[in-house]
């Protein structure tokens, strides 16, 4: 059975507060608050479209919200300038859904190429030792001189993990790391999730539609229905809901 990390604390890492986003007549996000704490692992769940990925991108200042304020890690994103903006960013981890690694590189260039662009100080042994570190962690040091054509999907997003991790970033932001796999994949990932979190003590929003990796991954979920979290809490208490819309979404979308 996947274990997560036991929250032993409530220090705030994220704060949202009445945030709002649209775009042109579209309401995507109405009057969100969130407080996501450290070490945890929150997940955000919601219908494609429904406004998850956008939250994230306000979270790391790749859009701005309309109104609101989102403080990450003691700092108000969308008040920073671009060099503070940078430097928050080293600090938090972004696995995109696609992975975005480099088709011309291989693992190793892939996994050195945010070292050498951010870390510029390090020398040549040390950025080896941080690539072996990370590959390790993600169970795939044989794989160091792979291009990433020759990887599967599942390899694909732990290298995508270790990318992110090999910074060590306070944060992570998992946009739909299940995407596209299948379920034994999807499990193996989930319960990289969960090692990372406990590991390097990450604090972790993830992004899904998929009840299983919410149900694994998660210490709370939030549920994101219509611009608004209509419930936060453990999976059970969310799911526990007599909302229409709720129900609607487990039956449509769990996998037991």
């Amino acid at each position: 059975m996947i274990q997560r990390a036991k929250i032993a604390n409530k220090e705030t890492v994220i704060s949202i507060k009445g945030l709002y986003k649209s775009f042109e007549e579209l309401d995507i996000l109405k009057d969100i608050n969130l407080d996501v704490f450290k070490g945890e692992n929150l997940v955000v769940l919601g219908r494609s479209g429904s406004g998850k990925s956008v939250l994230i991108k306000i979270l790391v200042g790749l859009l701005p919200p309309d109104k609101g304020i989102v403080i990450v890690l003691g700092k108000q994103v969308d008040k920073l300038s671009p060099k503070e903006l940078d430097t928050l960013r080293l600090r938090v981890g972004f696995l995109f859904q696609n992975n975005a690694l480099y088709d011309s590189m291989n693992v190793r260039q892939n996994l050195e190429f945010p070292l050498i662009m951010n870390k510029k100080h390090l020398v040549k042994k040390e950025i080896t030792t941080a690539v072996e570190e990370v590959l390790d962690a993600v169970g795939l040091k044989d794989k160091i001189n792979e291009m990433p054509s020759e990887l599967s999907g599942g390899q694909r997003k732990r290298i995508g993990i270790a990318r992110t991790l090999i910074l060590k970033p306070e944060i992570m932001l998992y946009d739909e790391p299940t995407s596209g796999l299948d379920p034994i994949t999807s499990g193996e990932i989930n319960k990289l999730i969960n090692d990372v979190q406990k590991k390097y003590n990450t604090t972790s929003i993830i992004i899904t539609h998929d009840l299983t990796c919410a149900k694994e991954t998660g210490n709370r979920v939030a549920m994101l229905l219509d611009g608004n979290f209509v419930k936060v809490g453990k999976f059970d208490e969310v799911f526990e809901s007599d909302d229409k819309q709720i129900k609607s979404f487990f039956n449509y979308n769990f996998i037991q």
